[in-house]
């Protein structure tokens, strides 16, 4: 039996995620707070005691739900069940980043602070109101495809994440957008509904954020990954530094290949998928996608005790 972890994207998070595991493992709270310093603030503080509202600030998210997922990476790791156990790893959008500083292509302390500058930087490419994102559910990808360059008409909308194989959101110019909302219901989505986003993420209207992504990616060192990990926009494994900052920078204007990606690792052997931090959004999808493959959470100190069995 192989098995893959994997880490969750934005949309994830919960005011409180993460404390019962840093009050249960010493190695877990270490994680919140070498994030903590390496921001140069109490982002702990926020994650357990502020409000949803700037948590789900992008700035704030991203670095968040990556010091959520690792502290319950570090947590197995204290029952015994570290990342060797796994053939390979993944992470949807920002879970690529926790995905690459769970396997030691990443420092903990650089891969919180590139993440608030890309949250930061994803925020501001776009001003407010500009970009939207929408669901089309009962699509599949080549129907979202069409959908969105029918409802481009000279703005862009782009079918950015490739969820499962009922679930693809598109992104772009709001006005795009909206129409892509309509036109999907005519072509017979299920449901088609606009997402509680802050910007148009994954698609070309994030160029800015791709290039300040590509200079601070520039002063970082990348290690050889210990686990391959599978990459959004490639859906394949990778594990040459070099590529791996390529396709971080590229992934910012890219698509998040997240069905493709499950269906490669399911190719390669992996039958059991465990997503690692806040919430289960993976594991429906993965369900949806890899029939039969096994799925397991692990964000609770509860969820560490189940998976040591």
């Amino acid at each position: 039996m192989s098995r893959a972890f994997v880490f969750p994207g934005q949309g994830a998070q919960t005011i409180g995620m993460g404390r019962a595991l840093a009050e249960a493992y010493p190695a877990a709270k270490a994680v919140f707070d070498e994030v903590d310093a390496a921001l140069g603030e109490k982002l702990s503080s926020l994650i357990w005691e502020g409000t949803i509202e700037e948590l789900t600030l992008t700035k704030n998210a991203q670095p968040a739900l990556m010091a959520t997922s690792i502290a319950a990476l570090r947590a197995l790791e204290s029952e015994g069940i570290g990342i060797e156990t796994a053939s390979f790893v993944a992470g949807h959008s920002l879970g690529e980043y926790s995905a690459l500083c769970a396997v030691g292509a990443l420092d903990l302390s650089d891969t919180a602070r590139l993440l608030r500058i890309r949250g930061q930087a994803m925020q501001e490419a776009v001003p407010v109101g500009v970009g939207a994102m929408a669901a089309l559910l009962g699509l599949d990808f080549a129907a979202a495809t069409e959908v969105a360059a029918e409802a481009a008409q000279g703005e862009v909308c782009q079918a950015a994440n490739d969820n499962d194989p009922g679930q693809v959101v598109v992104s772009g110019h709001r006005g795009a957008v909206e129409r892509a909302l309509e036109i999907a219901k005519v072509k017979g989505a299920k449901r088609a509904l606009l997402l509680p986003v802050s910007a148009p993420f994954h698609c070309t209207l994030m160029q800015p954020a791709a290039a300040v992504m590509n200079e601070a990616l520039a002063g970082v060192v990348i290690h050889a990954p210990k686990i391959p990990v599978v990459v959004n926009v490639r859906a394949e494994a990778v594990t040459e530094p070099d590529r791996i900052r390529a396709l971080l920078v590229a992934q910012v204007t890219g698509s998040v290949r997240w069905r493709e990606s499950v269906l490669w690792m399911e190719g390669a052997g992996v039958t059991e998928f465990w997503e690692i931090g806040a919430g289960k959004a993976l594991s429906g999808m993965i369900k949806r996608t890899s029939i039969g493959s096994a799925t397991r959470a692990v964000g609770t100190p509860e969820d560490v005790l189940a998976a040591k069995g």
